[in-house]
Protein backbone atom coordinates (compact mmCIF):
# COMPACT_ATOMS: atom_id res chain seq x y z
CA UNK A 1 0.00 0.00 0.00
CA UNK A 2 1.41 3.39 -1.03
CA UNK A 3 0.71 6.70 0.69
CA UNK A 4 0.75 10.16 -0.83
CA UNK A 5 3.35 12.87 -0.25
CA UNK A 6 1.77 16.19 0.73
CA UNK A 7 3.76 19.37 0.19
CA UNK A 8 3.98 21.65 3.22
CA UNK A 9 3.50 25.34 2.46
CA UNK A 10 4.89 27.66 5.15
CA UNK A 11 6.52 31.12 4.90
CA UNK A 12 9.57 29.77 6.75
CA UNK A 13 10.21 27.18 4.04
CA UNK A 14 10.09 29.82 1.32
CA UNK A 15 12.38 32.09 3.31
CA UNK A 16 14.94 29.33 3.89
CA UNK A 17 14.52 27.82 0.41
CA UNK A 18 13.69 24.37 1.82
CA UNK A 19 11.31 21.89 0.20
CA UNK A 20 9.30 19.87 2.76
CA UNK A 21 6.82 17.07 2.09
CA UNK A 22 5.01 14.81 4.54
CA UNK A 23 4.37 11.19 3.63
CA UNK A 24 0.79 10.67 4.79
CA UNK A 25 1.14 7.18 6.22
CA UNK A 26 -1.63 8.20 8.63
CA UNK A 27 -4.08 7.94 5.72
CA UNK A 28 -3.39 4.37 4.57
CA UNK A 29 -5.97 2.88 6.96
CA UNK A 30 -8.51 4.49 9.32
CA UNK A 31 -7.59 2.30 12.32
CA UNK A 32 -4.28 0.55 11.49
CA UNK A 33 -2.53 3.66 10.25
CA UNK A 34 1.05 4.67 9.72
CA UNK A 35 3.89 2.52 10.94
CA UNK A 36 1.51 0.22 12.83
CA UNK A 37 0.10 -1.04 9.53
CA UNK A 38 3.65 -1.65 8.32
CA UNK A 39 4.77 -3.39 11.51
CA UNK A 40 1.74 -5.66 11.73
CA UNK A 41 1.59 -6.69 8.07
CA UNK A 42 4.12 -9.52 8.05
CA UNK A 43 3.63 -10.45 11.70
CA UNK A 44 -0.02 -11.26 11.00
CA UNK A 45 1.02 -13.37 8.01
CA UNK A 46 3.47 -15.26 10.23
CA UNK A 47 0.92 -15.77 13.01
CA UNK A 48 -1.51 -17.29 10.52
CA UNK A 49 1.25 -19.44 8.96
CA UNK A 50 2.10 -20.84 12.40
CA UNK A 51 -1.56 -21.60 13.05
CA UNK A 52 -1.75 -19.38 16.13
CA UNK A 53 -5.22 -18.47 17.34
CA UNK A 54 -4.07 -15.99 20.00
CA UNK A 55 -2.04 -12.82 19.56
CA UNK A 56 -0.54 -11.21 22.68
CA UNK A 57 1.08 -7.81 22.80
CA UNK A 58 2.12 -5.18 25.34
CA UNK A 59 1.64 -1.47 25.86
CA UNK A 60 0.59 1.47 27.96
CA UNK A 61 -2.90 2.85 28.41
CA UNK A 62 -2.80 5.08 25.31
CA UNK A 63 -0.73 2.80 23.08
CA UNK A 64 -1.24 3.19 19.32
CA UNK A 65 0.12 -0.33 19.00
CA UNK A 66 -2.53 -1.78 21.36
CA UNK A 67 -5.34 -0.11 19.39
CA UNK A 68 -3.99 -1.12 15.98
CA UNK A 69 -3.28 -4.72 17.03
CA UNK A 70 -6.82 -5.10 18.35
CA UNK A 71 -8.35 -4.02 15.07
CA UNK A 72 -5.87 -5.94 12.88
CA UNK A 73 -6.39 -9.09 14.94
CA UNK A 74 -10.13 -8.83 14.50
CA UNK A 75 -9.70 -8.51 10.72
CA UNK A 76 -7.39 -11.55 10.72
CA UNK A 77 -9.73 -13.63 12.92
CA UNK A 78 -7.17 -13.79 15.71
CA UNK A 79 -8.03 -13.44 19.39
CA UNK A 80 -6.03 -10.54 20.79
CA UNK A 81 -4.81 -10.04 24.35
CA UNK A 82 -3.31 -6.77 25.52
CA UNK A 83 -0.97 -6.84 28.49
CA UNK A 84 -1.38 -3.30 29.77
CA UNK A 85 1.02 -1.48 32.09
CA UNK A 86 -0.76 -0.20 35.20
CA UNK A 87 -2.96 -2.17 37.62
CA UNK A 88 -4.83 1.03 38.53
CA UNK A 89 -6.66 0.78 35.19
CA UNK A 90 -8.50 -2.45 36.05
CA UNK A 91 -11.69 -0.69 37.19
CA UNK A 92 -11.58 2.36 34.92
CA UNK A 93 -10.34 1.27 31.50
CA UNK A 94 -13.77 2.17 30.07
CA UNK A 95 -12.86 5.84 30.59
CA UNK A 96 -9.82 5.46 28.34
CA UNK A 97 -10.65 5.95 24.61
CA UNK A 98 -7.75 3.79 23.40
CA UNK A 99 -8.59 0.81 25.61
CA UNK A 100 -12.31 1.17 24.97
CA UNK A 101 -11.66 1.04 21.23
CA UNK A 102 -9.43 -2.02 21.62
CA UNK A 103 -12.04 -3.76 23.76
CA UNK A 104 -14.72 -3.00 21.17
CA UNK A 105 -12.58 -4.87 18.64
CA UNK A 106 -12.55 -7.93 20.89
CA UNK A 107 -9.26 -7.48 22.73
CA UNK A 108 -9.02 -8.97 26.21
CA UNK A 109 -6.85 -7.19 28.77
CA UNK A 110 -4.40 -8.28 31.43
CA UNK A 111 -3.50 -5.32 33.65
CA UNK A 112 -0.16 -5.72 35.38
CA UNK A 113 2.05 -3.81 37.79
CA UNK A 114 4.94 -1.76 36.43
CA UNK A 115 7.46 -4.10 38.06
CA UNK A 116 5.82 -7.13 36.38
CA UNK A 117 5.72 -5.24 33.10
CA UNK A 118 9.46 -4.59 33.19
CA UNK A 119 9.99 -8.36 33.21
CA UNK A 120 7.53 -9.01 30.38
CA UNK A 121 9.98 -10.61 27.96
CA UNK A 122 11.66 -12.94 30.46
CA UNK A 123 11.13 -16.68 30.16
CA UNK A 124 9.42 -16.74 33.56
CA UNK A 125 6.78 -14.20 32.53
CA UNK A 126 6.27 -15.74 29.11
CA UNK A 127 5.62 -19.09 30.78
CA UNK A 128 3.09 -17.46 33.10
CA UNK A 129 1.27 -16.06 30.08
CA UNK A 130 1.25 -19.48 28.39
CA UNK A 131 -0.26 -21.06 31.49
CA UNK A 132 -3.01 -18.42 31.49
CA UNK A 133 -3.74 -18.10 27.77
CA UNK A 134 -2.27 -21.19 26.09
CA UNK A 135 -0.09 -20.96 22.99
CA UNK A 136 0.13 -17.54 21.39
CA UNK A 137 2.01 -15.40 18.91
CA UNK A 138 3.82 -12.68 20.85
CA UNK A 139 4.36 -9.16 19.57
CA UNK A 140 6.74 -6.95 21.58
CA UNK A 141 5.81 -3.53 22.93
CA UNK A 142 5.64 -1.12 20.01
CA UNK A 143 5.61 -4.07 17.62
CA UNK A 144 9.27 -3.92 16.64
CA UNK A 145 10.90 -7.15 15.47
CA UNK A 146 12.49 -8.37 12.23
CA UNK A 147 9.14 -8.77 10.47
CA UNK A 148 8.06 -5.31 11.59
CA UNK A 149 11.25 -3.80 10.16
CA UNK A 150 10.61 -5.69 6.90
CA UNK A 151 7.22 -3.98 6.72
CA UNK A 152 8.72 -0.56 7.47
CA UNK A 153 11.19 -1.04 4.62
CA UNK A 154 8.18 -0.61 2.33
CA UNK A 155 7.42 2.94 3.54
CA UNK A 156 9.81 4.51 1.04
CA UNK A 157 9.04 4.03 -2.67
CA UNK A 158 10.89 4.74 -5.90
CA UNK A 159 9.45 8.25 -6.16
CA UNK A 160 10.99 9.12 -2.78
CA UNK A 161 14.50 8.97 -4.24
CA UNK A 162 13.85 12.65 -5.06
CA UNK A 163 14.52 13.65 -1.44
CA UNK A 164 17.84 14.41 0.26
CA UNK A 165 16.71 13.91 3.87
CA UNK A 166 14.16 11.49 5.36
CA UNK A 167 12.82 12.29 8.84
CA UNK A 168 11.15 9.80 11.16
CA UNK A 169 9.76 9.70 14.68
CA UNK A 170 11.47 7.16 16.94
CA UNK A 171 9.81 5.06 19.64
CA UNK A 172 11.24 1.54 19.73
CA UNK A 173 13.43 2.07 16.64
CA UNK A 174 11.82 -0.33 14.16
CA UNK A 175 10.46 2.32 11.82
CA UNK A 176 13.69 4.25 11.41
CA UNK A 177 15.59 0.98 10.94
CA UNK A 178 13.28 -0.03 8.09
CA UNK A 179 13.50 3.42 6.50
CA UNK A 180 17.28 3.38 6.82
CA UNK A 181 17.48 -0.03 5.13
CA UNK A 182 15.52 1.16 2.09
CA UNK A 183 16.98 4.67 1.79
CA UNK A 184 19.11 5.51 -1.24
CA UNK A 185 22.85 6.12 -1.02
CA UNK A 186 22.49 9.91 -1.28
CA UNK A 187 19.86 10.14 1.47
CA UNK A 188 20.37 11.00 5.13
CA UNK A 189 17.85 9.60 7.65
CA UNK A 190 17.18 11.64 10.80
CA UNK A 191 15.25 10.28 13.77
CA UNK A 192 13.45 12.30 16.44
CA UNK A 193 13.05 10.17 19.60
CA UNK A 194 9.97 10.63 21.78
CA UNK A 195 11.96 9.34 24.77
CA UNK A 196 14.82 10.86 26.72
CA UNK A 197 18.35 9.63 26.22
CA UNK A 198 20.61 8.22 23.54
CA UNK A 199 20.11 4.53 24.38
CA UNK A 200 17.96 3.86 21.30
CA UNK A 201 20.96 3.74 18.99
CA UNK A 202 21.87 0.27 20.26
CA UNK A 203 18.33 -1.01 19.55
CA UNK A 204 18.27 0.51 16.07
CA UNK A 205 21.62 -1.04 15.16
CA UNK A 206 20.10 -4.50 15.73
CA UNK A 207 18.00 -4.00 12.59
CA UNK A 208 19.57 -1.18 10.54
CA UNK A 209 22.02 -2.49 7.95
CA UNK A 210 23.18 0.95 6.77
CA UNK A 211 25.00 3.68 8.68
CA UNK A 212 23.02 6.48 7.03
CA UNK A 213 21.01 7.61 10.05
CA UNK A 214 21.36 9.70 13.17
CA UNK A 215 19.16 10.77 16.09
CA UNK A 216 18.43 14.29 17.26
CA UNK A 217 17.45 13.98 20.91
CA UNK A 218 16.59 17.60 21.76
CA UNK A 219 12.85 17.53 21.13
CA UNK A 220 11.34 14.94 23.50
CA UNK A 221 9.60 17.61 25.66
CA UNK A 222 10.42 15.78 28.86
CA UNK A 223 9.95 12.22 27.69
CA UNK A 224 7.40 9.78 26.34
CA UNK A 225 3.83 11.08 26.36
CA UNK A 226 4.79 14.45 27.90
CA UNK A 227 3.71 17.72 26.31
CA UNK A 228 3.57 21.39 27.22
CA UNK A 229 1.75 24.48 25.98
CA UNK A 230 4.53 25.28 23.50
CA UNK A 231 4.06 21.96 21.74
CA UNK A 232 0.25 22.20 21.87
CA UNK A 233 0.25 25.66 20.28
CA UNK A 234 2.71 24.52 17.63
CA UNK A 235 0.58 21.50 16.69
CA UNK A 236 -2.63 23.51 16.52
CA UNK A 237 -1.00 26.24 14.43
CA UNK A 238 0.56 23.63 12.14
CA UNK A 239 -2.84 22.07 11.51
CA UNK A 240 -4.44 25.45 10.83
CA UNK A 241 -1.70 26.43 8.39
CA UNK A 242 -1.25 23.10 6.58
CA UNK A 243 -4.47 21.09 7.31
CA UNK A 244 -2.21 18.23 8.49
CA UNK A 245 -3.06 16.77 11.94
CA UNK A 246 -0.20 15.64 14.18
CA UNK A 247 -0.16 13.42 17.24
CA UNK A 248 1.31 14.65 20.55
CA UNK A 249 3.56 11.68 21.29
CA UNK A 250 5.46 11.28 18.03
CA UNK A 251 4.76 13.37 14.92
CA UNK A 252 4.09 16.60 16.82
CA UNK A 253 7.54 16.46 18.40
CA UNK A 254 9.21 15.46 15.13
CA UNK A 255 7.65 18.37 13.23
CA UNK A 256 8.42 20.83 16.04
CA UNK A 257 12.05 19.72 15.93
CA UNK A 258 12.22 19.78 12.16
CA UNK A 259 10.77 23.30 11.90
CA UNK A 260 13.16 24.48 14.63
CA UNK A 261 16.13 23.01 12.76
CA UNK A 262 15.04 24.70 9.54
CA UNK A 263 14.63 28.00 11.41
CA UNK A 264 18.19 27.67 12.71
CA UNK A 265 19.73 26.84 9.30
CA UNK A 266 20.54 23.23 10.11
CA UNK A 267 19.85 22.34 6.46
CA UNK A 268 21.49 23.87 3.41
CA UNK A 269 19.29 25.90 1.02
CA UNK A 270 17.60 23.75 -1.66
CA UNK A 271 17.47 20.71 0.63
CA UNK A 272 14.50 18.45 -0.15
CA UNK A 273 13.05 16.85 3.00
CA UNK A 274 10.49 14.08 3.41
CA UNK A 275 8.97 13.63 6.89
CA UNK A 276 7.15 10.36 7.60
CA UNK A 277 3.75 10.74 9.28
CA UNK A 278 3.59 7.60 11.43
CA UNK A 279 -0.11 7.92 12.35
CA UNK A 280 -1.04 7.70 16.01
CA UNK A 281 -3.88 10.20 15.75
CA UNK A 282 -6.13 8.00 17.90
CA UNK A 283 -4.06 9.18 20.86
CA UNK A 284 -5.25 12.79 20.54
CA UNK A 285 -8.55 12.07 22.35
CA UNK A 286 -6.78 10.47 25.30
CA UNK A 287 -4.25 13.29 25.50
CA UNK A 288 -7.03 15.87 25.52
CA UNK A 289 -8.59 14.14 28.53
CA UNK A 290 -5.28 14.53 30.37
CA UNK A 291 -4.85 18.14 29.24
CA UNK A 292 -8.37 19.01 30.35
CA UNK A 293 -7.65 17.74 33.86
CA UNK A 294 -4.56 19.96 33.97
CA UNK A 295 -6.47 23.01 32.63
CA UNK A 296 -4.17 23.16 29.60
CA UNK A 297 -5.21 24.07 26.04
CA UNK A 298 -6.65 21.19 24.02
CA UNK A 299 -5.38 19.79 20.74
CA UNK A 300 -7.46 20.36 17.63
CA UNK A 301 -9.20 17.20 16.37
Amino acid sequence: MESSNQKVILPLLTKKNISLFIKREDEIHPFISGNKYRKLKYNLVEAKRLGCANLITFGGAYSNHIAATAYAGKMANLKTIGVVRGEELIDKWQENPTLKFAHDQGMAFKFVSRSWYREKHTEKVQNELKEEFGDFYSLPEGGTNELAVKGCEEILTKKDAFFDVICSCVGTGGTIAGISNSAKDHQKVIGFPALKGDFLKKDIRKFAVQNNWDLITDYHFGGYGKVDETLIHFMNNFKRETTIPLDPVYTGKMMFGLVDLIQNDYFKPNTKILAIHSGGLQGVLGMNLKLEKKNLPLLMV
